[in-house]
């Protein structure tokens, strides 16, 4: 169970709000490249078979993810009255309902192609189109302060939300922190060739994190966030290797132990294919988590876990997966799961959404994940844990690391 702070009935479990796309994903026959780049050169023809197209980015992924895991969920985001917009509204019509997402004339709505080569990393084409001028104005307050989670993602895709140094992402957390709920934020990797990766992440998530309770970026991301050179320095000299694979255990520490200070509360690495990073603060910080507060808080505090990923043969699309892993962790956090628990249902939502080309199809309910999840038949991947302090948990099926307190 979980203590609700409000003696009033919530209308929502989750609001999901930011980045929504039209995703256009072709599937791509498996092929001998090494690389994307030997793929697409310049004047070849690749030829591919049929498009999987869907609605994309956090408030899909993540938002009907948690549909799926039987949550109650609000969307909010911005779309033109296009064709990719009323494609867009349609699919999110058919999901709940849309009356939550603005709809804005003679723009253009966000679409992406993803170019999802079967064992590669995927690489989009991506035209953040009405999301750059997503503010808080797109919010709509009465539905958040009568929900129990706020989640946002993509910042890094929406330029109102950079621009300023994140003066309005600023604006919506404190608005929103204001409300009583308990707010989660997720992010993306800038694109490196845009004006997101020229502003400094560094003090956006600084002024932005005091208003985050449930901080969800990928490694990769806050890596690039809060240590800049040394991330560009890893990247140039392994431009050939995954750097997921490259980043030392310690700096995962470091990196958490700075996002804590800063003020978030529970911090959330997701690492692909090594699985989900926790760590948490103090029993105080627990307490103060918002709206959603665990039944047994200390048992919340002072952890530092990493729960590796479950293992998939043959990978469809990585599309979606963390968004789905973050549907996966709230969803099971909102239903007063083990932080053990939590981690887990956030790597199965990303196991199940890997089987398929789109971000949503492979999404299974609460139950068949449950159910996926307690059989014992996933083969865990290796998460390259190594240093000093950390031990295996062979019930939980987990590893716990030196900044954990004696629980």
């Amino acid at each position: 169970m979980v203590q609700n702070s409000k003696n009033r009935r919530q209308e929502y479990d989750v609001v999901v709000a930011g980045h929504l796309c039209l995703d256009i994903i072709p599937k791509i026959p498996k092929t001998s490249v090494q690389t994307i780049g030997e793929l697409l050169r310049p004047g070849k023809l690749v030829n591919v078979e049929s498009a999987v197209v869907s609605t994309g980015g956090p408030v899909s992924n993540t938002g009907i993810g948690l549909k799926k895991l039987g949550m109650k969920v609000a969307f909010m985001a911005r779309v033109s009255d296009d064709d990719f917009g009323r494609l867009i509204i349609d699919r999110m019509q058919k999901q709940g309902n849309a009356s939550t997402i603005k709809i804005v004339p003679n723009e253009s709505s966000s679409y992406t192609i993803a170019i999802a080569v079967p064992s590669l990393d995927r690489a989009f084409l991506h035209n953040p189109g009405t999301n750059h001028a997503f503010n808080s104005d797109d919010l709509n307050f009465d539905v958040i302060r009568n929900s129990k989670i706020f989640h946002l993602g993509y910042p890094p895709l929406m330029r109102c939300l950079y621009e300023d140094e994140g003066e309005e992402l600023l604006n919506i957390f404190k608005r929103v922190k204001e409300t009583g709920v308990t707010t989660s934020l997720d992010m993306a990797l800038p694109d490196p060739d845009s004006p997101s990766a020229n502003v400094s992440w560094r003090k956006i998530v600084e002024k932005v994190l005091p208003f985050v309770d449930i901080f969800m970026p990928s490694i990769e991301e806050i890596f690039f966030m809060l240590a800049y050179e040394k991330y560009i320095d890893l990247r140039l000299k392994n431009q050939q290797q995954d750097l997921i694979d490259l980043i030392d255990t310690s700096l995962f520490t470091e990196l958490a132990t700075h996002c804590l200070n800063l003020g978030a509360k529970l911090i959330v690495f997701k690492t692909a294919h090594r699985g989900i990073y926790f760590r948490s603060g103090s029993l105080s910080r627990i307490l103060d988590l918002g709206r959603i507060i665990p039944a047994e808080p200390e048992e919340w505090a002072n952890r530092e876990l990493w729960c590796p990923a479950f293992h998939v043969s043959n990978i469809a699309s990585a599309t979606g997966s963390g968004d789905s892993a973050v549907a996966g962790f709230l969803s099971a956090y909102n239903r007063g799961h083990s932080v053990e628990k939590c981690l887990k249902y956030a790597n199965c939502l990303g196991y199940e959404n890997l089987h398929e080309l789109d971000a949503l199809s492979g999404i299974k309910s609460w139950a068949e994940t449950s159910q996926l999840i307690d059989s014992s038949k996933l083969e865990l991947n290796d998460a390259m844990v190594a240093g000093e302090g950390w031990y295996w948990d062979e019930e939980e099926q987990l590893w716990i690391g030196p900044n954990q307190a004696a629980q």
